[in-house]
């Protein structure tokens, strides 16, 4: 008999300054080394994405944030793939030129890695996303224009899109010296917690796999960087990881469905029961995500 695939779960809070996760793709060695050592890790794009760089393995699934909570809740099983089919969605505000650095990424994954990318939809109005800073110092953010967030996201889903690439277009303008900060490998992402904001909507609206990329005028050069945020200098969008990893992303089945359609056979997909163990970093032990039943056994 198979043995029983007995999944971890990596959870790496977003925009809190964790000193592994807090940047990008800074995770992926130690998603890399979980999933060896597990044979099948439940993650999340903020673990996962490295901008121009990523790294893809069939035994990592590549979850969003709100889909974690879905699941670990129960509300949702994981259906791994081969390989879904990635819409694209752009928000009206970004100028051409930005927006033809996103085509030619969009046409270079399609041409080196083969991935299946399309439709690829522009929203009708611009979304107006603003950065904002807790008092904890962590960031969050706002979406002026939700409605036509999600009239995109279902215009690409109805279009045939199984999984979402969001490109939105963030402000030039940050704090100086929080920016100084974080490109010194010391600060909080100040973009993060914008970015959790987008694809929860879109996750939440309609129970696909969503993940986002901001797009933004390149920075100034500056040297001596901490190798911690190189990734994120070296090109000049953030979508390559986000395509890579929404293009093996596990499809979101809604438990009502499967009872609906009684479905009996179900040992394909991952249930939040088969975990056998949470990963988290210290004193960030405090989503609700974390608590539900199921997970009962894993923390007594």
């Amino acid at each position: 008999m198979p043995k029983p695939i007995t999944p971890t779960l990596l959870i790496i809070p977003t925009g809190i300054g964790c000193s592994v996760g807090g940047y990008a793709g800074d995770a992926i060695p130690a998603a890399r080394l979980l999933a060896a050592a597990s044979g099948c890790l439940i993650t999340h794009p903020n673990v996962m994405n490295g901008a121009s760089l990523y790294w893809s393995d069939k035994r990592i699934q590549y979850v969003e944030g709100l889909g974690i909570d879905l699941f670990t809740s129960g509300k949702i099983l994981l259906s791994p793939v081969r390989q879904q089919k990635v819409g694209v969605l752009f928000d009206k505000a970004i100028e051409p030129d930005l927006l033809e650095r996103h085509i030619q990424v969009i046409n270079a994954c399609r041409a080196t890695l083969g991935l299946n990318i399309g439709p690829i939809v522009t929203t009708d109005v611009p979304l107006k996303i603003s950065l904002e800073r807790g008092s904890s110092g962590s960031s969050w953010g706002e979406v002026g224009a939700p409605d036509s967030l999600l009239r995109a996201g279902d215009r690409l889903k109805e279009a045939g899109a199984s999984a979402l690439a969001i490109v939105t277009r963030f402000p030039d303008e940050f704090d100086k010296s929080q920016l100084d900060e974080y490109r010194k490998g010391r600060g909080v992402d100040a973009l993060a917690g914008a970015e959790a904001v987008v694809s929860h909507l879109l996750v939440k609206h309609l129970c696909i796999p969503c993940a986002h990329a901001p797009a933004m005028s390149p920075l100034p050069m500056q040297r001596d960087l901490d190798p911690l945020t190189s990734a994120e200098e070296i090109g000049h969008t953030f979508l390559p990881s986000v395509l890579v990893g929404l293009s093996r992303a596990p499809s979101m089945v809604p438990i009502d469905t499967l009872i609906q359609s009684k479905v009996n056979n179900h040992t394909k997909l991952l249930s939040v029961d088969q975990l056998s163990a949470v990963v988290v970093p210290k004193g960030a032990l405090g989503g609700g995500h974390l608590f539900c039943p199921a997970l009962k056994k894993i923390f007594h």
